[in-house]
Order: C-alpha cells, then sequence, then structure tokens
C-alpha cells in the first residue's frame, strides 16, 4: 500500500458522517399540537440546517384533556397513558413520513409529551418515550432527554440552548415563548439559559373559558384593563428572585399563578391585559438594556403583537420576528439537532444552563 492511499484511508476513517437526515418531534405544555420538523442537518466549518417540511398536528379536545389532567394521574393510570400516547405519537409521525413520502431517516429524535416536571425531587416525565415507538414506526428513534440530567442533579431543562449556541449564534438572545418563557444568552462567554414565567399555559387557559383557543394577537388582552394591584402580587413570587439554573413546570402555575388570579375570573379581559404587562416585564428584566442587542422571538407568543408590543417597549434591544417557520418549529428543530449530536457522541446537553455536574450526550436510542 502507498503511503498515499494509506494516509487517504486513515482520514476517511476519522472523519464523522456531515450529513443528517432526521425527524424532530416536539409537544408543549401549552398543549397546541405536536410540532414535527423534517430537517437536513450539515456540517463543515460549521453546522448549517434546512427545514424541509414542517406541520403542527393539533390535540382533538380529548387528548387535550387527557394530558392536561395527567399531572392528577396514578402511577398506573400515567403507565397506561405512556402506553396511549406512545401509540398515538407512532400515528402521527408515520402519517406525516407517509404524506411527504420521507425515504431513509437517520432518525426520529423526540421529546415527548411533559406531565411531571419536578427536579427539586430528582424527578420529571416526559410520555411518548417508549422503545416501542420506533417498532410502531421502523425507524430508530433518539428521544427520553431529559432524564439523565435530573439524574446528574440538574433541571433537565431548557434543553435548545445548545441549538442556540450551534445554530442561532448570531442573537445576542434566544427567546422562546410558549408555554413557558424561556431565555437562552452568553454570558462572560458561558452559555446561560432558563425559565422566566408562564405564558401560554395561562392565557390560554383564560382564552378557553371565553370559548377561544388562545388570544389571537391579543387582542383580548388588549382589550382589557391593567388591574396594578393583580399585577403587584405577581411580580412578588418567589420564583423571580431565585437564580438560574430554574425551570419550570406546569404544577408552578396551578400552585402559585392560579390562585393569584381566581379572584377575577370574572373580568378576563384585564386579567389577559394585566397577565400580559407581567410577561413582557419579567423578560425585559432579564434582557441587557442596549440598542444593539438582537432578540431572537420564537414559539407562539412571538405571533401575540399586543405582547409583543409592550415588550419592545419595555426594552432598547430589537425584538426579532422571524419567519413563521422558525416561529413555529424551533424547538422541533433543535430536538432533532440534539438527536444528530447523540448519534456522533457530541455532548448535547450544557451544564451551565441546567446545573448538572458536567455537560453531557443525553438521549436514548431504540433501534425498530
Amino acid at each position: 500500500m502507498t503511503p498515499n492511499i494509506q494516509l487517504r484511508i486513515i482520514i476517511f476513517t476519522n472523519m464523522k458522517i456531515i450529513n443528517y437526515n432526521v425527524l424532530g418531534v416536539m409537544s408543549g405544555t401549552s398543549l397546541d399540537g405536536v410540532d414535527l420538523a423534517w430537517v437536513q442537518f450539515s456540517k463543515e466549518a460549521h453546522w448549517e440546517f434546512k427545514i424541509l417540511k414542517a406541520e403542527t398536528i393539533p390535540y382533538s379536545p380529548e387528548w387535550k384533556k387527557k394530558l392536561n389532567e395527567g399531572v392528577s394521574n396514578s402511577y398506573e393510570e400515567l403507565e397506561k397513558l405512556d402506553e396511549d400516547y406512545t401509540k398515538y405519537l407512532a400515528k402521527i409521525i408515520s402519517k406525516f413520513i407517509e404524506k411527504h413520502s420521507i425515504k431513509e431517516l437517520d432518525a426520529i429524535c423526540s421529546h415527548g409529551h411533559t406531565i411531571k416536571h419536578e427536579p427539586e425531587n430528582g424527578f420529571t416525565l416526559q410520555i411518548g418515550n417508549l422503545p416501542q415507538l420506533a417498532q410502531l414506526i421502523g425507524v430508530t428513534v433518539i428521544c427520553d432527554f431529559r432524564v439523565q440530567d435530573v439524574a446528574l442533579e440538574g433541571q433537565g431543562a431548557p434543553l435548545v440552548p445548545i441549538g442556540d449556541e450551534l445554530l442561532f449564534s448570531e442573537y445576542n438572545y434566544c427567546l422562546n415563548v410558549g408555554g413557558f418563557a424561556n431565555i437562552s444568552t452568553k454570558k462572560d462567554g458561558v452559555r446561560v439559559a432558563y425559565d422566566i414565567c408562564a405564558v401560554n399555559t395561562v392565557l390560554n387557559y383564560y382564552s378557553e373559558k371565553l370559548g377561544f383557543e388562545f388570544d389571537d394577537s391579543g387582542e383580548i388582552a388588549k382589550s382589557g384593563s391593567l388591574n396594578p394591584d393583580l399585577l403587584h402580587q405577581l411580580e412578588k413570587l418567589p420564583f423571580y428572585s431565585q437564580p438560574s439554573p430554574k425551570s419550570l413546570g406546569i404544577e408552578w402555575v396551578h400552585k402559585k399563578v392560579f390562585p393569584i388570579l381566581k379572584n377575577l375570573d370574572e373580568n378576563i379581559p384585564s386579567i389577559l391585559h394585566t397577565y400580559c404587562h407581567h410577561i413582557a416585564s419579567e423578560i425585559a428584566k432579564n434582557i441587557e438594556n442596549k440598542i444593539d442587542s438582537k432578540v431572537l422571538v420564537t414559539g407562539g407568543g412571538a405571533f401575540n403583537t399586543f405582547l409583543m408590543n409592550l415588550l419592545q417597549q419595555k426594552t432598547d434591544a430589537k425584538i426579532v420576528i422571524p419567519s413563521s417557520e422558525i416561529i413555529n418549529f424551533k424547538e422541533a428543530l433543535i430536538f432533532g439537532f440534539l438527536g444528530v449530536l447523540k448519534m456522533r457522541e457530541e455532548n448535547n446537553v450544557l451544564s451551565s444552563v441546567t446545573g448538572a455536574k458536567h455537560d453531557h450526550c443525553a438521549g436514548l436510542v431504540y433501534e425498530s
């Protein structure tokens, strides 16, 4: 064997695959539905991505009810819910693959749906992450990304910041406004991220009381009036003064937020109006007030014009609303990316963000 041929073989065998074809799957706490994003990732000098097809499959009223009430289920009921949701997810994913004639997927990278998140008790549960998912679809599945981090004494959240670091580094802040608001940024060269407050878990709850799935563009909230006393009560919630890393779950909303709001149920527009002011204020406190700072906003809350206008009024930083594709599917995109990093055996969870003992490579791999 000549030296040149030998050199080429050594280089080739040490190279990692640089192109990946994956399906990212995400279900958030706002219960909008299941987000699916078919994405191609490639890496040469840096990571690049292309969303080929993306779609949100709305939950039926029955599934919304099941998932919303899951936090109160017994262990046996949760086992059954996990099995049923895994089958349900498999049908949704299989239909998406068939609809778009997707071939040769490297993996399906699925978040599942969070039912309980209690990192302070060393526990988090995302249903739909059973091995049966891979068997039913016939494609390798990478899933259950949070459990390992909690076992390493981390918050198990947020996990998206690794994507902010490697895919959206041109922004000073990446703000996701979904069921909860969370933010990701760099401080002293280190990526930090944490939850800020509840958003659509509260706004959608009160919109549904009026017969709407959500407050379209924030028009209901806009029609209400500010309740200074309510705003003051919300601002005093202890979570806001806690240092990061920190994360929120639906349990916190039920225990801490709804009890403050329940006395004003008869005036829902003013509850929504005041709560939007609260969200904007809490987010603005976590953004450096500099005119040259850029804040990328994604998640369903980016479509709430009233809320976004309030936020822009409270900060000099530039609030950037990207394409609807990025708004809707950034989390599904990044969970696809977490799966790619898992395939490459590279760290996909940052301890600076979650508080875990060290950076690590999370996720379970189920072969079909």
